[in-house]
Parts: C-alpha cells; sequence; structure tokens
C-alpha cells in the first residue's frame, strides 16, 4: 500500500484533471498583483527582518486572535504582555481546534511556503516548528524585500491617509527593490464630523502637510486636492474608502459649508448632518479620482468595533468586527448614478462584506458598464470574512452568472502580513477547481488553452491593464 499523500499536497483543492492542468500550467506561476493591502511602508522600506515566528505571523493578526479568544484563551496572550515565545505556544495549541476553519489552511500553507516545514501545528510539534521556522528568519531571503521577491509580487499597494508623509515610499522608490510598491489614497477621517475632537485634529494635520490653512469647507478640498496630487505624482492611481454603506443625501453646498464651520468650533454634527456632508465629499472625492484617472474602491458592510469595552482597552482593528447587514442597494446606486450624470465616474470597485448583497453587487455593477473600459465597474474579491474557498466560490459564482468571470481584477491580500502571499495560491486554486469541475461537467468546452488563458488574466494581466500601473520585473 502506498503512503497517504501529505496534507496540502501539490493538487490541494484541485479535485479533476482540468482543474489540475489549469492551476499548474496557466495560474501557479503568474506574477502577483497585490492592489490592496495593509502592509507598512516604514518596514518594507527598512527592509525589515523579523526576530522570530510570532513578530512575522501574529503580531497585529486579528484573525487568529478571534480563533484565540474563541478557543478560551486569554487576552494576556493575543494582545497582552505574554512573550512571544508564550503566545505562539498559545497559537499552537489553538490551531488543532480551527479543523474547517480557513484559519487552519492558511496557517500550514505558510509554514509549507515560506518554511518548508509540512509537519502540522499542534502543542506536540510547537517547539521544532518555533525552531524551524526562526532558524529560517536568520536568512537574508527572509526580510521584508526578499519575502516579496520569493512570491514574485509585481505591485504592492498599501493604505494611506491623506497626511501621510509617503516618504518611507519616495525610500522604496530609490532602494532598487524590484516590487513596485505604491501608496493608496484613504481618506476615511475626512468624513468623521460627527467626531469633533479627532476631525479637527486630523484637519490641522491635513493643513500641515498640504500647507493650506483649513478653515473653511473650500480651504478643506483644496488640501484634500493637493494631497491627492502628490499621491499621484508618487504613483499612486488607487483610493479607498472603508465605509458601512455608501452615502447619497445630497445638500446645497452651502449648507455643508455650514456643517464644517460648526464642526471646527468643536460641535459634533447630527447624524443627518454628517450623511450630508459625507455625501458631499463622497463625490467630490469620486470627482479627483476621475479627474486623475484613479480607479475607486468602495469596501461596505462592516460593522466595526462592537466589544466596547475591548475597544476602549485594545483600540480599533482588534477583531471585534462582523458582518454588517446594512441596506446597500438605493445609496449604492444613487451615488454611482450621481457620479455617472456628472460624467465624472472613476473606475471603481466594489467589495461587499454581507454574502446576501452578492447578487445585488454583482448587478449593480453591470448598470454603470460604459464601454470605455472592459470591466470598467468591478465586483470585488471575497473580502475579510469572506475572503475563504466558500464565500470566494459565491462571489465568482455571482458574477460569471450576471457578468463577466472574464475581466475580473482578481485577487488582494488585504493583511497586514508579510506572510500572506499564499492567499493568492489559495484563490488561484479555488477558481480553477471551479472551472475544472465545469469542464468535468460539461458546462465549459474542454479547450484547456481558452480557459488558461482566462486564469491568467484572472491572476494578473486585468488587474495590470485596468489599475495602469507599472509593475516591477518579478
Amino acid at each position: 500500500m502506498s503512503a497517504p499523500r501529505p496534507f496540502l499536497h501539490d493538487d490541494f483543492l484541485l479535485q479533476t484533471e482540468p482543474a489540475r492542468e489549469l492551476f499548474h500550467h496557466y495560474a501557479r506561476n503568474e506574477p502577483i498583483f497585490d492592489y490592496h493591502c495593509h502592509l507598512s511602508p516604514e518596514e518594507i522600506a527598512a527592509d525589515r527582518r523579523f526576530p522570530d515566528l510570532f513578530d512575522i505571523w501574529l503580531r497585529g493578526d486579528h484573525y487568529k486572535w478571534r480563533a484565540m479568544r474563541s478557543n478560551g484563551i486569554s487576552e494576556r496572550y493575543c494582545t497582552g504582555d505574554a512573550t512571544p515565545k508564550e503566545k505562539f505556544l498559545k497559537w499552537a495549541e489553538t490551531v488543532p481546534a480551527t479543523l474547517r476553519n480557513p484559519l487552519y489552511h492558511w496557517s500550514h500553507l505558510e509554514l509549507q511556503r515560506y518554511f518548508g516545514i509540512e509537519t502540522l501545528l499542534s502543542p506536540k510539534t510547537a517547539e521544532e516548528i518555533w525552531e524551524r521556522a526562526n532558524a529560517k528568519l536568520q536568512e537574508p531571503s527572509f526580510s521584508a524585500h526578499g519575502i516579496l521577491e520569493k512570491f514574485r509580487v509585481a505591485v504592492v499597494c498599501t493604505t494611506d491617509d491623506p497626511v501621510d508623509s509617503l516618504e518611507h515610499h519616495v525610500a522604496i522608490a530609490r532602494s532598487g527593490l524590484k516590487t513596485k510598491v505604491y501608496p493608496t489614497f484613504r481618506p476615511d477621517k475626512a468624513l468623521t464630523v460627527d467626531q469633533p475632537a479627532g476631525f479637527n485634529a486630523w484637519c490641522d494635520k491635513l493643513a500641515a502637510v498640504a500647507n493650506v490653512e483649513v478653515s473653511s469647507l473650500a480651504a478643506l478640498e483644496t488640501a484634500l486636492a493637493k494631497r491627492h496630487a502628490f499621491f499621484h505624482a508618487l504613483g499612486a492611481r488607487v483610493s479607498d474608502h472603508g465605509l458601512e454603506r455608501c452615502f447619497a443625501t445630497f445638500a446645497p453646498v452651502a449648507e455643508i459649508a455650514a456643517i464644517f464651520d460648526k464642526v471646527r468650533t468643536g460641535a459634533a454634527a447630527t447624524p443627518e448632518e454628517r450623511e450630508k456632508f459625507a455625501t458631499h465629499l463622497m463625490v467630490f472625492f469620486g470627482h479627483l479620482d476621475a479627474k486623475a484617472g484613479w480607479t475607486k474602491q468602495l469596501h461596505l458592510g462592516a460593522l466595526r468595533n462592537n466589544n466596547t469595552r475591548l475597544l476602549r482597552t485594545l483600540g480599533p482593528d482588534t477583531g471585534f468586527d462582523s458582518v454588517g447587514d446594512f441596506p446597500q442597494g438605493v445609496a449604492l446606486a444613487r451615488y454611482l448614478d450621481r457620479l455617472d450624470t456628472d460624467n465624472l465616474l472613476p473606475k471603481v470597485v466594489l467589495y461587499n462584506l454581507n454574502p446576501a448583497d452578492n447578487y445585488m453587487f454583482a448587478t449593480m455593477v453591470g448598470n454603470f458598464q460604459d464601454g470605455t473600459w472592459p470591466g470598467k465597474i468591478q465586483f470585488g474579491s471575497g473580502w475579510w470574512f469572506l475572503d475563504q474557498k466558500e464565500a470566494m466560490e459565491w462571489q465568482l459564482n455571482a458574477l460569471s452568472n450576471l457578468g463577466l468571470l472574464s475581466r475580473f481584477v482578481g485577487m488582494l491580500t488585504d493583511s497586514r502580513s508579510f506572510l500572506s502571499y499564499p492567499r493568492h495560491e489559495y484563490f488561484r486554486r479555488t477558481l480553477c477547481n471551479l472551472l475544472g469541475r465545469d469542464i468535468e461537467q460539461g458546462l465549459l468546452p474542454r479547450d484547456l488553452p481558452l480557459v488558461g488563458e482566462m486564469v491568467k488574466r484572472i491572476c494578473f494581466n486585468n488587474a495590470k491593464e485596468y489599475f495602469g500601473l507599472q509593475v516591477g520585473n518579478v
């Protein structure tokens, strides 16, 4: 009897011969175009080296923290004062409990692809894996630059506030790194007029970096436009907005200006006033993007910071967010329609977090395709809680049934971790398995070059052409 195949073997997720052909001959070796992530530009600029497996793998990873808390692990071992090794050992204790959670796949893919470790992580194997991985991390190829080159990452788009100096992007551009690293314009704080202390502090920072006294709505717009142009000069061609839902309550400019003046005195905008102010600025941002030839990303549907006690203790982005059930369709349609009516609708990628909205989002993009660019409005990849096999298949099926899968710009990491690049492989295996099954069932022709060319385009070339960014020679 032959030995059983190892877990995550070479044909992992590839359940048919056509799927295996598509992945190994068309998808596997394509470079990575990571057009949305949260990697630290400072760490890339410094070509950071990581002292241990905790630092590169667990630090800042709220996916893992959520699993550890669910497994009864104390907060001390997630975000607290436990040592790096103690935190890793608690993660190793949790991993066997993550069976059927995508973390089980991701964690072992990362151990294999980065460290060559095929041993399953558990309390019994934790010490061995800790030592082996830490030894690997001492090798030159495990610096930030080495990792990007190892995984043939042609483009990285980070996520950056308009007030950021972008000094690290300047340093990266001068470093000789093969991967092209670009900033992304993320002006979410400009909408927070219901939180005057934070909003006014942010406006003051904006005034300083833009050299504009932000004392009026017009001055705010001037400062934001200057920063948008500064990002553009450093290669940016993508913006991003993280919203519960779109805003579409249009009001006269004089009313918006009065709201701004009120908040600058320290008074909070009412919910109705915030709605109007945010609508106005989102239209303004849409116009900026369209005039500059940028792509706008709209991440819609997260219900954030649900645990008040731990938000106060740990801050945001620590694992207490969930899928929201906000009504999306009407406001999204009105917002896109306003930009289209103004003849200033940029390319747009829409990401939803509630799978109940898949068909609405997939049909919405078809309303605003105008023949100027293939797939101008995109139904974006599975995001956050939906970036696992099942939900990626839901997104791919909705897009296929209601739009053109062949024009899809593919996967991204949306990650803060340099160990997340196997997520592209995970997506590619899922895509090829879906298409291979269709071929096996006679739903697609058994023409591997035809289907394979579409796979290659989804993996890399569609994004390369769509975003219009120079790619690295990887």
